[in-house]
């Protein structure tokens, strides 16, 4: 069968890597891609915001599953697009995205449901935000309610620099329109883990468990990014924890969903804290993580096209995954200021000596074709990511590949994967 792609991150090129492998693909599109994702299938300029072009190329090229990897046209209503078409889609409705398109939505849900997340407070006016800041004693944690590419976070250990964050979202309007609301939290302390399921609207298949790093510098500091770098499994997650995840955060706002009108299928992921009362909800993202797709999949032996096309049809019962039960760990390598403002076009070399070491597999995301070179494009340019025996053996081998590949610039974290290695000792 044909299917379309859309998106032209890592994440996708990991998608579009995976899909490639089944038994039952017929011809994969990807629209807009990325040199990475060519290697997998066609890339089709047509970029990921263009539904109505999206939607006729689909009509026009027999394509029998659409595959959504960004979250703006999740919740633009790609989904619900598609399918008035007649066409599959993999995904949540415009609706059922707003569990991450909107944070106040997301709040109001989770308290209906009875799901454990930090105490906080929604503003849609500066003036109240700064007089609730202001009146707290203890860290707060400061989110655009929109969306924001996975930096409208911050952590503030003074309250003071709350009041500058909040400033920052909706007065200085950083994150434009995803700053109209935010949301106002205590900071929650603890360890993070990322838990992504797949939904059919009634079943739920949890994945194994991953830890994204989010902060540009190693231990954790600095200004948010969209992700630098990601393994899996995450030791803090035990099989107890992940039960009972399940049971107090993943099934009840599922129900919440159904409850709401607006049921979820697709990849649902809950960012947890993992705290000594129990785990409690960061934020919920309506599709697979970036940069935690990249060593879920390596680790995964099913067949994504036929999970996929399960959750579509509502048959998520029938579905068995299989795991690889060796450890993986992704490396972003960014371009230089990121998540500031960085230059593109520096020419990229060494991507196929690093992808002659065993298990490895490079991942593209802000590259571009030029010239015969592949060049810089993005902020989070590539996502090297490695297989190993054991968490330290992945490490090592993602950054023997790391050291393989030179751009003007390149930068990334070294120490991805620490926090599980000290678990592990």
């Amino acid at each position: 069968m044909n299917v379309l792609l859309i998106g032209n991150g890592g994440r996708e090129h990991a998608i579009a890597w995976k899909l490639a492998q089944s038994k039952n693909l017929g011809k994969l599109y990807i629209a807009p891609g990325n040199p990475g994702t060519a290697q997998c299938g066609k890339n089709i300029p047509i970029e990921a915001s263009d539904i109505d072009k999206l939607v006729d190329f689909a009509k026009g090229n027999n394509i029998a599953l659409v595959v959504v990897g960004p979250e703006d046209p999740l919740a633009a209503g790609a989904v619900d697009a598609f399918e008035a078409a007649g066409i599959k889609a993999f995904g949540p409705s415009g609706g059922a995205a707003q569990l991450e398109a909107d944070k106040a939505f997301a709040k109001q849900l989770m308290r209906s449901s009875a799901v454990s997340s930090a105490e906080g407070q929604v503003f849609e006016r500066f003036a109240d935000a700064k007089a609730y800041i202001a009146s707290r004693d203890a860290p707060v944690v400061i989110k655009a309610a929109g969306l924001a590419k996975g930096k409208g976070v911050f952590v503030c250990d003074d309250p003071s620099d709350g009041i500058v964050a909040a400033e920052k979202i909706m007065c200085d309007r950083i994150f434009g329109s995803a700053g109209n609301k935010i949301v106002v939290e205590d900071k929650l302390l603890g360890e993070e883990a990322s838990i992504l399921a797949f939904v059919d609207g009634r079943n739920i298949y949890v994945m194994e468990s991953s830890q994204d790093h989010k902060a540009i510098g190693d231990g954790d500091v600095g200004p948010n990014t969209g992700g630098m770098g990601a393994y899996s499994p995450a030791p803090v997650v035990t099989g107890v924890m992940m039960d009972k995840i399940a049971r107090e955060i993943l099934v009840p706002v599922v129900d919440g969903m159904n409850r709401n009108g607006t049921p979820y299928k697709g990849v649902l992921y809950a960012g947890v804290m993992v705290t000594a009362g129990g785990p409690r909800v960061l934020e919920f993202n309506v599709r697979f993580g970036d940069p935690e797709t990249q060593p879920i999949l390596m680790r995964l032996k099913s067949d994504l096209l036929e999970i996929m096309l399960a959750v579509c049809d509502g048959r998520l019962d029938e579905v068995t995954l299989q795991w690889d039960p060796r450890p993986a760990v992704c490396v972003v390598m960014a371009a230089g200021g990121y998540p500031g403002e960085y230059e593109k076009g520096k020419i990229i070399t060494g991507i196929a000596q690093a992808e002659k070491l065993e298990d490895v597999v490079v991942f593209h995301a802000g590259t571009a074709a030029k010239d015969a070179n592949i060049v810089t494009n993005g902020g989070r340019v590539l996502g090297v990511t490695a297989m190993g025996q054991t968490i330290a053996d992945a490490k090592a081998k993602a950054y023997e590949a790391v050291d393989k590949i030179k751009f003007d610039g390149a930068y990334c974290r070294r120490d991805i994967a620490d926090k599980a290695i000290k678990r592990t000792i």
